[in-house]
Parts: structure tokens; sequence; C-alpha cells
């Protein structure tokens, strides 16, 4: 065993096998869903393994808390549980993140900073949060706190600018609530800019802290290009977005088609989704900020036809009114992007009962060694006309 907190951890789950293994399993898990949850007996192309088995991760957000000696620790949730299992470093993560959240424990203790509890909810710190854009190499630092007034935080900033040259962003994000939810909604930069930048697809991506952004970049190309693929994009195509994100997928697609619309819930993200596309020199897209449901029903009563929906949801997959606003806008090919084949077979099953058919599924291993794995899925419409036109 190559971690001494594996058995403690909750994040790990196939790290007592190899890897092959694991893909193996994955693959099985995959094909069950569909076949049971979905009942769709389309053949399953084999998993695309990860080209990085280690160190692959460009996010960790470590909890902070105290042991039973009341010294303040951080490291990670032990399973189905918010106990922290104190860590210093982790297989999945870059080496240097651990540097970083260990410089930052000693400024906690040397300046006696005091650390939330989330019992009492009494205390400061909650969480530390890193991000890195492993093409520019450029790094965020977010600390997790109920105030934005964090003590002596300039000489933290001194500290860990001096001694880490990648750091391009020192932000403070604001959570007041008592929730078991990260962040907060409101961030304060104390150095630097409000966000990193990376590159995907040869697409320049704006991160800011509150952005979702794959945390297996290099996986995320493979994913993203599997995507494009499968929705088989014409010059004369409007593409729908849903879920988009900073608009990544859609942006990485933007070229082959004549219009982009992109609809995701959180404001931010759609900020940085018009930068990205502003900073790209993409003119043909439109994105909105709004719920996935009502941004596709608005769509469809405003009889918006398009030719291709991309549609990348969270882990609880895709709401009825989703899907029927799906239908009602009719495209001839869907694409779905999944990080749940559980929830995405059982939308597949709707989608097939409103007329479309699973074409291809693939899964994709975006986060090795432990128990999670991404599916693409293409759908065209049953009997549609439209399937290769623009």
């Amino acid at each position: 065993m190559d971690c001494d907190k594996f058995e403690q951890c909750g994040g790990c789950t196939y790290r007592h096998i190899s890897y092959d293994a694991e893909l193996k399993i994955k693959a099985e898990f995959v094909e069950n869903a569909f076949r049971r949850i979905g009942n769709i007996d389309t053949p399953i192309s084999p998993i695309i393994p990860s080209k990085f088995q280690s160190h692959y991760r460009n996010k960790a957000q470590y909890p902070v808390g105290k042991n039973s000696d009341g010294e303040v620790i951080s490291g990670f949730y032990a399973k189905r549980s918010h106990r922290i299992v104190s860590k210093r470093d982790c297989d999945l993560q870059p080496e240097f993140f651990a540097d970083i959240q260990q410089d930052i424990l000693s400024f906690l203790r040397d300046n006696y900073i005091s650390i939330y509890d989330e019992e009492s909810h009494k205390g400061l710190i909650r969480h530390i949060y890193i991000r890195h854009a492993q093409i520019t190499n450029e790094v965020m630092v977010c600390l997790v706190a109920t105030s934005s007034n964090i003590p002596n935080i300039d000489a933290l900033i001194t500290l860990l600018t001096k001694k880490y040259n990648a750091i391009k962003s020192i932000v403070i994000n604001l959570n007041k609530d008592k929730t078991n939810v990260i962040l907060g909604r409101q961030c304060k930069t104390v150095f630097g800019a409000d966000f990193i930048t990376d590159i995907i697809c040869d697409i320049k991506v704006k991160i800011s802290p509150l952005s979702f952004y794959q945390v297996n970049r290099t996986q995320a190309e493979v994913l993203y290009n599997i995507a494009i693929e499968y929705a088989d994009l014409k010059p004369t195509d409007t593409l729908i977005d849903l879920y988009c994100g900073t608009g990544t997928i859609g942006l990485c697609a933007a070229s082959k088609v004549k219009n982009l619309v992109g609809v995701e819930i959180i404001e931010q993200a759609i900020s940085d989704a018009n930068e990205n596309a502003k900073t790209n020199s993409i003119f043909n897209t439109e994105f909105i900020c709004s719920d996935a449901g009502e941004a596709a029903k608005r769509l469809a009563n405003e009889g918006k036809t398009p030719n291709v929906i991309i549609v990348d949801p969270p882990r609880k997959g895709l709401d009825l009114d989703v899907i029927d606003a799906i239908d009602k806008m009719s495209p001839s090919r869907l694409v779905m992007v999944s990080c749940n084949p559980t929830t995405a077979a059982r939308d597949c099953k709707l989608l097939v009962e409103k007329g479309y058919e699973v074409k291809s599924i693939t899964p994709v291993d975006m986060f090795p060694r432990t128990g999670h794995v991404e599916v693409v899925i293409m759908m065209t419409r049953c009997g549609s006309d439209k399937k290769n036109e623009g």
C-alpha cells in the first residue's frame, strides 16, 4: 500500500488493486447501470484510461480543524463523516500542494488564529483551497473563512509569494453559513488577480474560486474531444451547451458551429465564460445565467431550434423539466457528459421514451484510484430528417 491513510481517508477506493483491475470494475459498473437501470443494450466502448494515475488533480480542498489534543490539523475527511484524517500529502495531488498546506497551518498556529468548529459554529478558518493551472503553472490559494478579516494576513501573503513564485492569486472566500457546503458566494482577493488562467484544447480558460473546472485537465481534453466528435458538428449548426460552467466544452466546439448558447446557474461562471470567449476572440456565443431547466424551457418557448445539445449535468442528473425542454427543442443530436453513470442511465431511458436512440457510450476514467467514472453518451432523434442538416 502506497498510502498510510488509505483505509481511513474517503478519497481513494481502489488503491489496494492494480489499475487494470480498477478499470475493469469501472467498465462493468457502467455496463450494469445502462443494462439494468436504463434498459439500454447499446454496445459500450472500452473504457478510456487516464494518462496519469497520480498527481493528476489540479484542485485540493483541505478541511481545517483540531485534534483531540487541541492541535490545529488539516487533511481529508474520513469515509462518510466530517472527522478529519490528518494528512500532509496525497498521491493524487501535486507534491507542492502539501508544502503550501503545511506553511498555512504553521501560520495559523503561530498567529493563534481561531479554527472553525462545526458543532459550536464558532471560529474563523474552515478550509484551505488550492487550484493549479497545469499548462501556465499559475496557482491560486484560497482560505475559506467566516470573516474576510484574517489577522496578520499580510505576513501570510509575504510568506507564500516569496516561497512560491507560481502563486498568482490569494483569495479569502467568505462562508458564514452553518452548512457542509465548502465555499460561500463571496470572495475577497488579497493578492494578485481574481483568477488564474489555464489552457485546454487550445482555449485559454479563466478560473475563479467558484468556477467549475475539471480536476484532471489532461483527461478532460480526451473527454471533450469525444463529446465534440459525438456531436458531429456542422458549420451551420446551432449548439446549446447546458450546465456549461465557464464555457469550456462549448468554446472548444465553437469554431465548428454557427452559434453557441451556453447556460449555467452560477453567475461568476457565466462572467468567466464571457471573458473566456472574449479572450479567445470567439464571437458567435451567448451565455445565459439561469437554472438549466428554466433556460431550456425559455429557449424552447422562444422557438430556438438547436441542431445539437450538449448536457453536462451535476451528479443528480437531469431534472424532468430539462428533459421536457430538450424534447420540445427536438435537436437531432444530443450528447450527454455525466459524472454519474447511474443517473445518466436513468435519464437516457427517459430520453429514449421521448424518441431518442442511444447510439454510443464511452466510459472515461477521469479520477484514477477513486470510485468515480465519467461517461459520454451520443443520442440521435429517431426518424429525424435533420440529422445531417445545418
